[in-house]
């Protein structure tokens, strides 16, 4: 069975925290608007939110990979 991961280009991210918004769970902003992914991977309880903060990331640099 294929695992699908998160993948973060952080050097598109601007860290303006809409993924943040959309799954707190799998996405935060630290004190120095630094973005940190606290899981990686997409699971059936995240999958929708995380599919949704992949489309309204407005840098487009969160992406989901098959593994």
């Amino acid at each position: 069975m294929t695992r699908q991961k998160i993948e973060v280009d952080f050097g598109l991210c601007e860290s303006n925290g809409v993924c943040m918004g959309i799954v707190p769970e799998v996405f935060d902003l630290d004190d120095e608007d630094y973005l940190h992914v606290l899981t990686d991977e997409v699971t059936p309880e995240n999958e929708d939110k995380v599919r949704e903060a992949v489309r309204q990331c407005p840098r487009q640099a969160i992406s989901i990979r098959d593994e």
